[in-house]
């Protein structure tokens, strides 16, 4: 399953990078992060992996991210292997004319297992998910607001 969504950020490119890629600022957008822990390579480089794990209603949800590219201010690549899940995402942050900038997620799933079946009856939800995490990301950058509070 593939899809590619997009937001458009009130702020310029260098301080939306500022705020992406900073590890603290992850539990402010990212709902449900519980803990990040850094496994191996140099953090933040091409390589680095580290295990994140989730508290999604009553169960917890492990992941290891692998960042396979940094192009930074321009793209940041990763992907994110769980039980029976594997997501590959390329992100591209754009400078508009306007000052803001344009966050671009492209996405591709790949599914094993029970996962299979729930990736086939609801490939809404992975959709939803992603831009819940984008639109908290804007949130968090250009008003300060936390899923935390």
């Amino acid at each position: 399953m593939e899809y590619t969504l997009d937001i458009e950020i009130a702020l310029p490119r260098d301080e939306v990078i500022q705020k992406f890629d900073s590890e603290e600022n992850l539990k402010h957008w990212q709902k449900g992060l519980i803990s990040m822990e850094h496994l191996n390579g140099e953090k933040g480089k091409t390589g680095a992996t580290s295990k994140l794990t989730y508290k999604m209603g009553k169960r917890e949800l492990e992941m290891i991210e692998t960042i396979t590219l940094v192009d930074l201010p321009e793209a940041l690549h990763l992907t994110f292997d769980a039980k029976n899940v594997y997501n590959i995402q390329e992100n591209y942050f754009e400078e508009l004319a306007n000052g803001h900038t344009k966050w671009i997620s492209k996405n591709e799933f790949k599914f094993s297992g029970f996962m299979k079946l729930m990736g086939f009856l609801m490939p809404g939800a992975f959709k939803k998910q992603s831009y819940l995490y984008m639109q908290a990301f804007k949130a968090f950058a250009e008003d300060g607001k936390s899923v935390l509070d």
